[in-house]
């Protein structure tokens, strides 16, 4: 049975800065969040991720990586290796979370609740899995790490619940 308590703007990571970034700055607005990883088969998921997030900036979608050294320790780099790498190989410009884990007890808050709303089988298995957060705060779907960004599927997902108006 899913949790329905709580909400995504519940939660807050830290930039690559170290910057606080509260989810609930995004109120209002879908939000895709994604476990990343720089040295991931994967990996090339970020151009996509690029792409998805110029289609439909204007329309009210963030796009979130969120850095994870949880599978294959394939996200060894500190903090500025990571923003250096992506800007410099895919041209990111949205934002990026610190590092965090997405796994286990000492998960991050926002991927314990995201487990409990979907289940075990809806949890990050390996780097790039997709969470996609609605308007309201409210945990709309999830992709696991094979499903691109840019495939139908999640672009059905995310014109279902853009904003009216961003």
């Amino acid at each position: 049975m899913a949790d329905n308590t709580g909400s995504a703007w519940d939660f807050s990571f830290e930039t690559l800065t170290g910057k606080p970034l509260p989810l609930s700055e995004f109120k209002g607005k879908a939000v895709l969040v994604v476990n990343t990883a720089s040295q991931c088969g994967f990996t090339p998921q970020y151009k996509d991720l690029e792409e998805l997030a110029k289609k439909y900036k204007g329309q009210g979608l963030v796009v979130l990586g969120v850095p994870c050294n949880d599978f294959g320790g394939q996200e060894p780099g500190s903090a500025e290796e990571i923003g250096a790498f992506c800007e410099k190989n895919y041209g990111v410009s949205f934002p990026m979370a610190g590092k965090a884990k997405v796994t286990g007890g000492d998960a991050h808050p926002f991927y314990a609740w995201a487990r409990k709303k979907v289940g075990i089988l809806g949890s990050p298995k390996w780097n790039f899995h997709k969470y996609l957060i609605a308007p309201d705060g409210s945990l709309a779907d999830w992709f696991s790490t094979p499903t691109k960004p840019t495939a139908d599927k999640v672009s059905r997902a995310i014109e279902k619940i853009l904003p009216k108006t961003p």
